[in-house]
């Protein structure tokens, strides 16, 4: 109640008219800035540096200007500007301690040069929006020697062994300490161990020993479970890991074992074999002899490259070529990476240093290896019928198709390398998987299979012919790569990429490979 008559008691706070404050007092004229022109106490303040002292006079003089009833309308106008230059300046001052700026910036820059500049959008050096600068198609660099001219660099960069024998393709090589030291015991099981003394090594060599007798399923699935844990810690992919050792299991159960025979050893052996049939599969693909072949019928040999992204597709592609140049093979490479950034000029350099390696002058003035190319975002299907077209014209022995990379999930992608593959008519399809999967090589070889199987035209589709296994050299003995992929294709591993240099090429070696594999 004391609140409520005390408030009742006061009166009412009144808002000053118009009349009253300050804005009445300045006339329109004193308003109106001109563009380009500067007031001049504007002009006089940037003339006065200002200090601390200054500052505090400038701010203090609107509140005396204020008091007084008759100030004219030119000095509140002076008063008010010079408070705001103030203010500007101290921002500056301000900004240049802190950005320690090499340039003086205006005092009091101009609103309308801000907003005439506005925001650009950045130019880079190197780069172009225009798609048309990324279009060949009408170039006439096309089997040109001019497309490709000739680089001068180190061949031992790009060869490695010099004292190799040229055209060759060797096998890989691997060899095993452990696997000489177990067969030698095995031949001589009768022999104890100098280092093992009397009974001990007696009973020690009879152990595990099945005498003459058939050998049962208890027997060998303890044996069976550490070999199928073995060839999964080697890379073999988990489902085909077990149906190897069901069907060892079956081949051995109710065989009679010899007197000194371990359950063990007899397990191995069988898995031994078993994985170089594997990898020895009956139709075995021959590409110099199909060259040579499509020679005699005056038409080029045409292999497609596919697989998914970043297997390295591009890099055995130039290894191959450089493999058929040696044996006498004129090539042509057809870019059909038509998506992928920088595929076109990352042939275009594989040409120039195999054009250096192998010049014209050393092949009776005849240009070995050329490229077709038709820039990026075309079709990859045209593009690869075009170049066998001028292959055949121009009387190329080989033409290699390298492919974008693609994910064995994406059905358009699939659906286009699907309609590559049944237009052209490649004499061998080689798909390129890297040594370093394991589960993922199962679902991408049968992936590929089936999209090319859905999305042919013809009767009976076209599938992969072969493999090409990349980065060998980067997994040491966890070779389970190979045996996946030929055991669920039934397809050779025609090359093996073991390095970054163009020698870098191999042919499987089945009996290296299960060495490898079976180290413990």
């Amino acid at each position: 109640r004391d609140a409520e008559e005390s408030s009742k008691v006061r009166a009412p706070t009144v808002m000053k008219t118009f009349e009253q404050s300050l804005k009445s007092q300045k006339t329109v004229k004193c308003m109106i800035e001109t563009r380009g022109e500067k007031p001049k106490e504007k002009v006089k303040n940037k003339k006065n540096k200002g200090s601390k002292k200054e500052g505090t006079e400038a701010v203090a003089a609107p509140g005396k200007a204020s008091a007084g009833d008759k100030q004219p309308s030119a000095a509140g106008d002076r008063e008010e500007l010079t408070k705001d230059e103030i203010l500007q300046k101290n921002r500056e001052e301000f900004f240049k301690r802190h950005m320690k700026a090499g340039e003086k910036s205006s005092k009091s820059p101009k609103p309308e040069a801000q907003k005439e500049k506005g925001k650009k959008p950045r130019v880079w050096d190197l780069g172009n929006s225009n798609a048309k600068v990324l279009d060949y198609s009408n170039s006439a660099t096309n089997g040109s020697a001019e497309a490709c001219p000739v680089e001068e660099f180190d061949p031992d960069t790009a060869l490695g062994d010099r004292n190799r024998e040229p055209g060759r393709l060797y096998d890989l090589e691997y060899e095993s300490d452990d696997e000489a030291e177990e067969e030698k015991v095995i031949q001589n099981p009768s022999k104890p161990s100098a280092k093992k003394g009397g009974l001990g090594g007696m009973f020690g060599m009879l152990k595990g020993l099945v005498g003459s007798k058939s050998l049962t399923r208890e027997d060998m699935d303890p044996v069976l479970e550490k070999m199928k844990d073995h060839l999964i810690a080697k890379n073999v992919a988990a489902e085909i890991a077990v149906q190897l050792c069901e069907s060892v299991a079956k081949k051995l159960e109710g065989k009679v074992m010899g007197t000194f025979t371990t359950v063990t050893s007899t397990v191995k052996q069988a898995l031994q074999e078993a994985l170089v049939q594997i990898l020895q599969p009956q139709r075995r693909v021959d590409v110099l002899r199909d060259v040579m072949d499509a020679q005699r019928h005056r038409r080029p040999y045409v292999v497609t490259f596919c697989g998914v992204n970043g297997v390295g597709k591009s890099t055995n592609l130039a290894k191959i070529s450089f493999w058929l140049i040696e044996n006498g093979f004129s090539v042509l490479i057809a870019a059909c990476d038509t998506f992928r950034a920088g595929a076109v000029e990352q042939l275009r350099t594989h040409t120039r240093r195999l054009n250096a390696l192998h010049p014209p002058e050393s092949h009776g003035g005849r240009t070995m290896v050329q490229l077709y190319e038709k820039g990026y975002g075309k079709d990859a299907a045209g593009i690869a019928m075009e170049a066998i077209s001028y292959a055949r014209n121009q009387g190329f022995d080989v033409v290699l198709v390298d492919t974008a990379g693609r994910m064995q999930d994406n059905a358009p992608l699939m659906t286009a390398l699907a309609k590559l593959i049944a237009v052209n008519a490649p004499d061998l399809v080689l798909f390129v998987g890297e040594a370093l999967v394991g589960n993922e090589a199962v679902d991408q070889l049968v992936k590929f299979n089936k999209a090319l199987a859905d999305h042919s035209m013809a009767q009976t589709p076209r599938l992969i012919d072969g493999i090409v296994l990349t980065k060998f050299d980067t997994i040491d003995d966890k070779v389970g790569a190979a045996i996946s992929m030929t055991y669920i294709t039934s397809k050779p591993i025609v090359f093996v990429g073991t390095g970054q240099t163009y020698c870098d090429l191999r042919s499987l070696n089945a009996k290296a490979v299960v060495a490898a594999l079976m180290k413990a």
